[in-house]
This record gives structure tokens, sequence and C-alpha cells, in this order.
């Protein structure tokens, strides 16, 4: 059955599918859940990134955890490659290392390190330092590889790590999120705090357009499998009402090929009290879960939504979700 995995911060919950029924149970307290990948090829095999925890690995769907031992505690970015099932991790200080058997052995791609915007690096709120926010392999291309550094840019290699492009023309530099399209060559997508951007090429170069937003600090995204041209953002007027105490005055926006951006609401609380942290895209159905631990649902494409009713150890925080499975 289908489920959600989600970071909350401090733990990892899942919500189950059963019919319309939604059940929540967790794992991992106290671990500081930033980030979860699922494997594409093995929606119950999936890995969490924890701040002060490293990465822990499942794989029955989210019954029982291990630890893969990375060799860093702070991690803020997984991803694995729907072409080979590499895994990789983000961290903090800035640094990327990769697994090619599942976690059972890391290796660091040390010129991520090198590249010559490194030492600008800086993360406004800890300016000493700076993370990988998120990291995006290509499901066309094994060795092509999308970083982004929070705040530095947006990073490519092409050769699996061995060597990388500075930040990349016309792309943000604050990224937030970054995606590729399934089954469509090239087609790239950035969520960022000065407004979303995309490519055409692979990664190598990024196009803007801010039309419809009247929000630019975007955070999350998701992309129409079936229409590479359909896409999804969340959004704040800035980083201190989208991650602040008071009301983030935040809305969901789509886009479709040349048309500007749109507002979505329609069962959706307009504007939004809490940022929603992740968007999940399953064909017709579109998940947004928010900082307040609510979990919306669409079943047509963001058009209208309702709120999942969440039995058992719902969460209270969304930083990360992704779409799983469990037997």
């Amino acid at each position: 059955m289908s489920s959600l995995l989600v970071a909350t911060d401090d733990r990892v919950v899942r919500i189950e599918a059963d019919g319309s029924a939604w059940t929540a149970t967790e794992a991992l307290a106290g671990s500081g859940a930033q980030c979860v990948a699922v494997d594409p090829r093995r929606p119950e095999t999936a890995y969490v990134g924890c701040r002060g925890a490293g990465v822990w690995k499942t794989e029955d769907g989210g019954d029982t955890w291990r630890d893969v031992e990375l060799p860093a505690p702070d991690v803020f970015a997984v991803a694995v490659s729907p072409i080979d099932g590499a895994v990789y991790a983000g961290c903090e200080p800035s640094a990327l290392y990769r697994s090619e058997d599942g976690g059972g052995r890391w290796v660091e791609l040390e010129a991520l390190r090198a590249i010559p915007s490194a030492p600008a690096w800086s993360f406004p709120p800890r300016p000493w330092t700076s993370h990988v926010r998120w990291i995006a392999p290509s499901p066309h291309e094994a060795g092509r590889l999308l970083v982004g550094i929070e705040l530095g840019g947006l990073m490519l290699t092409a050769d699996g790590g061995a060597t990388w492009a500075d930040h990349r023309p016309g792309a943000r530099r604050d990224v937030h999120a970054l995606a590729w399209h399934a089954t469509a060559p090239g087609r790239a997508y950035q969520a960022a705090g000065d407004g979303p951007a995309w490519s055409l090429d692979g990664g190598e170069s990024w196009r803007t357009d801010d039309g419809g937003l009247d929000r630019l600090y975007t955070w999350a995204l998701a992309v129409d499998p079936a229409n590479p041209d359909r896409w999804y953002v969340s959004a704040a007027t800035g980083p201190f009402r989208a991650h602040g105490r008071g009301p983030s005055d935040a809305a969901v926006y789509v886009r479709e090929a040349d048309r500007p951006w749109e507002r979505l609401g329609h069962g959706l609380p307009d504007p939004l009290d809490a940022l929603p942290y992740a968007l999940v895209a399953d064909g017709e159905r579109l998940y947004a879960g928010l900082g307040d631990g609510a979990v919306y649902e669409s079943a047509d494409r963001g058009a209208s939504w309702r709120p999942l009713r969440i039995a058992g150890a719902a969460p209270a925080h969304v930083s990360a979700m992704a779409l799983g499975a469990y037997s």
C-alpha cells in the first residue's frame, strides 16, 4: 500500500493510506530528521537525513530503520538516482557523499568543495557555514547531477561529481528545491528564495519568469508526471514570514507552458498560516505538507483540496515528504 514518509525535524512519521482513511505511525524519535528520499526503483526503501544523526535507511517502508553510518552528522539533503540507485547525502558544512551500495560505503565527492565560488558560500542564519540544501540526480543520464547550496548557488556535474560547473547562468542562488522531469530529457526546475527558474538543456542554463506570482520566496516544488510544462511551487513573502512564529501568509501556485503563475485555492486556506514545506505529485494527485503538520490532498492536479484526517501520531510539523510504499 502507499504511504507518505514525513521528516518532522525531530522524527519520521509514516502516514498510511487505506481507502479514504489515513493512519500515522512514528519512528526515529529525537533524530533531527530533515529530509527524506525514496528509492524510485524500490519504493519500500527510503533514506532519511538527520541533523546530528547522519542518514538512516528503511527497506520495509518504514517499519524498521538502521543507521548507514555516513561519516558526517548534519544532513540536509538525500537523494537516490533512478538510473543506478546511487545514494547521495548533502551536509553542513557543505559536502556531498555518494554510496553505490545502498549506504554500505560512502565516498565524499570532494571536487564540490573546490568550486571557485565555495569560499563565498554562507547561510544567513549561520553565516560562518553553508549546506547542501537539495540534490537532484538526472533520471536520464547517470552522471548528471544538480546540487543546490544554501546559500551559494546551483552547481552541475555531468561526470558523477569528478568535476563541477559553478553556479549556472540564469539560475537563482538561494536554492531551496530542485527537480527533473522523468519523461522529458533536459527539463529541470528550481524553487529559490528569490523565485522559481527552469532549464531546458539539462541544467546548463536557466530561465525565469515571475509573472503571476505575488510572493517570491519559493520553497517547495513538484512537477506533474504527465506534463513537463505543468509544475507547482509554494511561496511566502519572505523568509521571516515563511519560517517565523506568526502566520506565514503563504500560497501554492501552478504554472503551465507559457502562462503566468496561477494561485491555487478551493479548499486550501487563503492565505496559508503555515508554509507548505513539501509538495509531492503522484499522477493527478498532489500533496502539500505544511509547517504546522497539516497535510492537504488534491485529486485533480491542484484544482481543489481537502485536508487529510490523520489518526494516530500525526506530525506536528512537516519539513520534507516523499511518497513511498509498505506491505
